[in-house]
């Protein structure tokens, strides 16, 4: 079937262009915010390589209307976020019928007829659908295009290609669970780019802004500000979220001989847990501690904004983690289990597995002085 594929490509191999003025970027598998924020390294190390580029992304969606599409088409490493649905129906419907290929490359040489980029680059690993894709896109303009040779015969997709996910963690000397930020660097090494350190980002959007000015009014003067986000509200992700009794002794110990006030986040059904922690913390350890919860009051680009008036937070393994952790603020998770794929080696994150209540104040505290030194 490959050759048969190979056969059909029939297209003149173009030059790579040295140094690239618009770039279209193909992405799949998950548009969770974590999934799709961890790109943003990649997407820096882009910019680095070619002063001035424009980075348009092209998402390919289960389905329509999720929340991170708004925010990741704020995001000021990319010049546009495009993001094209697979599959009918909604989120809930697990056997939703594909969107004929047929539909799909119709909309994607449209869209690279638009954007004229000089380079697409296809970051997926597996399956065939974003490789035709890519190639689809680059021929409607005559761009080349980069691709990852996983297995024999995907390299005739693309102009030039990188090594397979294994070659590259060898080459690499990376763990067998790589973390996700580095995946989108085994396509990038078809141009030479090596990560080196690159961390994720994000910056806090006008709407972030405006909801952070809000949020101020609801503070007290003089306060540290410790976020909290509780989250995994969804039935999926509640073996991530951590128990409640020791986080609110991990929180006493931290605000011990502070000035400071709890700023809860979370999404609207994340209340309940939200009121339930502040209740449980008030019967043990008093009034004394000012709390603020604000689950619900804003959009994940609001949410910059809250994330951004903290100095300190403190989260279980979810969205606003990495939100937060692309914002560069200190940052402390509680782990359920082993995470690998979801570490950050910022110094500026410390993600903890099932810890004691004082370990995790430790570690907080320790950030928290770093960042005020």
């Amino acid at each position: 079937m490959l050759v048969t594929i190979g056969a059909l490509l029939g297209k003149s191999s173009p030059k790579l262009p040295i140094s690239p003025k618009r770039i279209l970027m193909i992405k799949s598998h998950s548009l969770g915010v974590g999934d799709l924020l961890r790109s943003s390294a990649a997407w820096r190390a882009l910019h680095d390589r070619y002063p001035g580029v424009e980075l348009h992304l092209l998402f390919l969606s289960k389905h329509a209307g999720y929340p991170t599409e708004a925010l990741m088409a704020e995001h000021h490493l990319l010049a546009s976020a495009h993001f094209v649905t697979i599959r009918e129906g909604d989120p809930g419907q697990a056997k939703a019928r594909r969107v004929p290929l047929a539909s799909l490359v119709r909309q994607v040489r449209a869209l690279a007829q638009q954007i004229q980029p000089d380079l697409v680059i296809d970051f997926e690993s597996s399956g065939l659908r974003s490789s035709w894709l890519c190639h689809q896109a680059a021929q409607a303009v005559g761009a080349g295009s980069v691709g990852i040779a996983q297995f024999p015969g995907r390299s005739w997709f693309y102009d030039l290609t990188a090594p397979s996910v294994p070659a590259y963690k060898r080459r690499h000397d990376l763990a067998e669970v790589m973390d996700y930020t580095e995946r989108d660097f085994v396509a990038l090494a078809a141009l030479g780019i090596e990560r080196q350190g690159a961390a994720i980002e994000l910056q806090v959007t006008a709407e972030g802004q405006r909801f952070a000015q809000a949020l101020v009014a609801r503070l007290p003067a003089g306060h540290l500000v410790i976020g909290l986000n509780i989250g995994c509200g969804t039935p999926d992700a509640l073996p991530r979220r951590p128990p409640l009794g020791p986080l609110a002794e991990a929180v006493h110990h931290l605000v011990q001989g502070k000035k400071a006030v709890l700023l809860l986040s979370g999404a609207p059904f994340e209340r309940t847990i939200n009121a339930e922690f502040m209740a449980l913390y008030r019967e043990r350890y008093g009034e004394a501690l000012p709390m603020v919860d604000a689950a619900g009051e804003s959009s994940l680009s609001g949410l910059t904004g809250l994330i951004g008036l903290c100095d300190l937070f403190l989260t279980s393994d979810s969205g606003p983690y990495h939100m937060a952790v692309g914002l560069r603020v200190p940052t402390v998770v509680w782990l359920m289990r082993p995470e690998p794929s979801a570490l950050h080696s910022a110094p500026w994150s410390c993600c903890l597995q099932t810890p004691t209540p004082q370990a995790f104040a430790e570690a907080a505290e320790q950030l928290l002085a770093s960042r005020q030194a």
